[in-house]
């Protein structure tokens, strides 16, 4: 009977591995495509006639003398000035994960420690407004940005993105403030602290992995934005997606598909490293924000 209960084991836990094989294989496929087409030129990669060019790299080989070729990173880095929208993006997207978790904590701790009722209400206002499409929202910022001629700049991106992205961030820490207890801002202040410095010798070591967790998701919302940095970012002062976008609307141009393979490459792997940097304290601050203290 163990005999048949182990193989029984045996055969369900192969059958789980192979399933999150395939499961993985078929989720990396269109990351690990667009990787290999980056090495090629547009007549390989996007080859009408045979698809398997794109493996083979016969247009490649012909035209640059290799299997590979990185012709598609240097025109768009280099040729296209990529990294100043690279650049751009880091700017805004370090500024807004700054300023979003100091608001963000500051309140979420007052929002979590407070008796009144005014807590709940602003927190549902916050919901109301992180419920929006932030193309909503940035409708109304066009006319005084026009009229005070601040249209354009960077940090007008900022303060918007700051604005959308602080409902959520009040949301998230006020969970992660409420799950811990009382009892430490009160011993804190027994033995000698102000609420201040309880909140920040005692509190946010606590629950630093919270932190964390919520900064990463300001940070992607920042690093892949669209629709706010489209409209108010003039073409100067673009961030990666929307530079990535001004490639593929160029399409008659030869080269510039493949700038943009490149540059698709370059806006992602950034992000596998940065949540495997991150996963420990993604993992802990997710488990700290579902569980109650």
């Amino acid at each position: 009977m163990a005999v048949v209960q182990n193989k029984k084991y045996s055969f369900a836990l192969m059958l789980t591995w192979a399933f999150l094989v395939v499961w993985l294989l078929v989720a990396a496929f269109p990351f690990l495509w667009t990787l290999w087409g980056s090495f090629k030129v547009e007549g390989d990669f996007f080859s009408k006639a045979d698809w398997a060019r794109a493996l083979t790299g016969e247009l490649t080989q012909v035209e640059t003398g290799g299997v590979f070729t990185g012709a598609g990173y240097e025109g768009a880095w280099i040729k296209e000035e990529f990294w100043k929208a690279a650049l751009n993006t880091l700017i805004m997207s370090v500024c807004v994960v700054t300023v979003s978790l100091t608001l963000g904590t500051l309140g979420g701790y007052a929002l979590s420690r407070s008796t009144y009722r005014y807590a709940f209400w602003l927190l549902l206002i916050a919901l109301i407004f992180r419920a929006m499409p932030p193309i909503t929202l940035v409708s109304g910022y066009l006319l005084p940005f026009y009229e005070w001629n601040l249209w354009g700049h960077l940090p007008t991106a900022i303060i918007v993105l700051v604005a959308i992205n602080q409902p959520f961030t009040l949301w998230m820490l006020t969970s992660f403030f409420k799950n811990i207890p009382k009892d430490l801002d009160e011993s804190a202040m027994v033995d000698g602290c102000t609420p201040f410095q309880a909140f920040r010798h005692v509190i946010i070591p606590v629950m630093w992995p919270g932190v964390i967790t919520t900064g990463l998701f300001s940070f992607l919302l920042a690093y892949n934005d669209f629709a706010v940095t489209a409209m108010l970012l003039s073409k100067e002062n673009q961030t990666m997606v929307p530079k990535i976008a001004s490639f593929l609307g160029t399409t008659q141009t030869k080269g510039n598909v493949m700038f943009a393979v490149s540059s698709v490459v370059s806006v992602t792997a950034p992000l596998f490293v940065l949540v495997l940097f991150f996963q420990r304290q993604i993992v802990s601050g997710l488990t700290a924000g579902a569980v109650k203290g």
